[in-house]
């Protein structure tokens, strides 16, 4: 399926990838219940959606939710495929969901659709906080604008709501342009005061949630409450990557082999969730600012002959790896709870394992994985 937000383009397929039908369904009632109807006339089927964490997600939810097996594809992986096939990379609707077909088709380790009520919750709390902090940036940028208009050299870089309410009281302008300026301020201070109520009430609900959930991730320097809302709500079920190594891959802090010839050397990885990798960096820069095993283990990097740059790809990568341990410790030990809430034996990771010889934080992208078709087609997609 190629989906958009009022249309969504199918074609099937059956396992050696001979078309069956296609077609094109609007997304409301009417159009998904063709949909479905046309997809259940297959009896083995399993539908191939392209972005499930974006533009397709309300209507994977609503599959899953319908009782249907659904898998998500790589909006990169779907753009390979379709650079390589016929037609000069040609794209329209019916094009994309070849491409989804094909990669579903020979792709077997794709993510199945969960459709887990917690885990959903978690993901549109996070979606709101991320929401508020970017509110509040653009009003505090605003804020500094105008107070660099009444006050030479303007206010400091950092600035709380409660210190602008002060500093704008200090000044009282008599004509009508610093008026005006003083006036529109004092809103911004008020909007300011406002948000901030809103994400301190925002993080205290994502604490709650987090914590009912059973993970620990609050208790790692630099994973804040919608930090460790956004770890889990992306990552799902952690058992779906094999290793450290698939994580670390699927996040992009796995750096990418740039050997050529008698150089050995590897880049930074734009690929990846970058909403994890966010985390990361930040989780990142929070531990550079105390001091921290992250610290420790930069320096050492650093003293070693790493840049900066270079250093802190691999307190990203030695990060992932302390989150990914993290997040399978607190899944177990959720699995291996019994109905009367007595846990079996408790997994104790910690940040100790940042040191210079622990985990590969120079080792690139793991190696490719077999892609045998999947046989349990005709997929849907």
């Amino acid at each position: 399926m190629d989906p958009h937000k009022r249309s969504a383009t199918i074609e099937i397929i059956d396992d050696i990838g001979k078309v069956l039908a296609l077609g094109r369904y609007g997304t409301d009632k009417t159009g998904y219940a063709d949909m479905l109807r046309a997809g259940r006339r297959f009896t083995d089927r399993v539908w191939a959606i392209e972005g499930c964490n974006g533009i397709g997600r309300h209507i994977a939810h609503r599959l899953v939710h319908d009782g249907e097996t659904v898998l998500d594809v790589p909006a990169k992986l779907s753009a390979q495929v379709r650079v390589f096939a016929t037609g000069n990379g040609r794209k329209t609707d019916p094009v994309d969901a070849h491409s989804v077909a094909l990669a579903a088709l020979h792709s077997p380790n794709l993510h199945r659709v969960e459709a887990d009520s917690e885990l959903i919750v978690l993901g549109m709390l996070a979606d709101r906080r991320d929401g508020l902090g970017t509110a509040r940036t653009e009003t505090v940028n605003r804020l500094h604008r105008i107070l660099l208009e009444l006050f030479p050299g303007g206010a400091k870089k950092f600035l709380s709501a409660m210190q602008a309410r002060k500093l704008i009281a200090t000044i009282k302008p008599r004509d009508p342009v610093g008026k005006t300026r003083r006036r529109l301020a004092v809103e911004l201070i008020g909007q300011l005061e406002s948000i901030d109520r809103k994400i301190k009430a925002a993080d205290k609900e994502l604490q709650k949630l987090v914590t009912d959930r059973g993970s620990t991730l609050t208790d790692l320097h630099g994973i804040g409450p919608s930090s460790a809302a956004r770890l889990l709500a992306d990552t799902g079920d952690v058992h779906r990557f094999r290793n450290r190594d698939r994580f670390a891959s699927w996040n992009g802090t796995a750096p990418l082999d740039a050997s050529s010839g008698e150089q050995q050397r590897h880049r930074l990885s734009r690929a990846g969730n970058r909403r994890i990798n966010r985390v990361l960096h930040i989780m990142a820069v929070v531990q550079l600012r105390n001091p921290t095993p992250g610290r420790t283990y930069f320096d050492t990097r650093k003293a070693a002959g790493k840049t900066s740059m270079e250093a802190m790809r691999s307190l990203k990568r030695q990060l992932s790896n302390v989150v990914y341990t993290r997040i399978l410790a607190d899944q177990k030990r959720s699995e291996t709870a019994s109905p009367g809430g007595q846990s079996g034996t408790a997994l104790q990771p910690s940040a100790t394992g940042l040191t210079p010889h622990t985990g590969p934080s120079d080792k690139p992208h793991p190696g490719p994985t077999t892609t045998q078709p999947n046989h349990r087609l005709p997929a849907m997609s």
